[in-house]
């Protein structure tokens, strides 16, 4: 780059991480259950996942609650029956833990639903039942894609 053109790259291009809501806050997340995922495999019930987890985040400095009481709107009214999310990260993001073989679409389908009655933005599936390496998906919340 020579003097005349120093300061005049044009402006910087979002990469497609930045582009996306919550973006470093879902990479903090799943960067501690990939390391979980890697100490302890696959095999164990929900809840050693969800405790390692808890461990893992708490070390990172990550803000989280676990089995949080969420309420659920329907049609300008909250429910009596809430729903009971495995963690709350950051206050904003619902996270999901399984322990299954796979990922099917039933459990996608769930947090949407999870998203879409909380108006949470952002919902995390994360599947330690899987061998090999961590399965994990990201939902955007009606909240966040109007």
């Amino acid at each position: 780059m020579n003097e005349a053109t120093k300061g005049h790259e044009g402006p910087r291009r979002k990469t497609e991480r930045e582009d996306l809501p919550f973006a470093d806050e879902v990479y903090r997340i799943v960067g501690a259950a990939i390391e979980v995922h890697r100490e302890l495999g696959h095999g164990f019930l929900e809840a050693v996942y969800q405790e390692a987890l808890g461990l893992e985040m708490r070390a990172a400095g990550i803000p989280f609650r676990e089995q949080v009481a969420i309420e659920v709107h329907y049609k300008g009214h909250v429910l009596n029956k809430g729903y009971v999310c495995d963690v709350l990260a950051f206050g904003e993001v619902i996270v999901e833990i399984k322990a299954i073989p796979h990922l099917s679409h039933l459990e996608t389908a769930q947090l949407l639903n999870y998203l879409r009655a909380t108006g949470k933005p952002i919902g995390l599936l994360l599947n330690f039942g899987s061998k090999g390496k961590l399965e994990w998906e990201r939902m955007i919340g009606p909240a966040c894609s109007s």
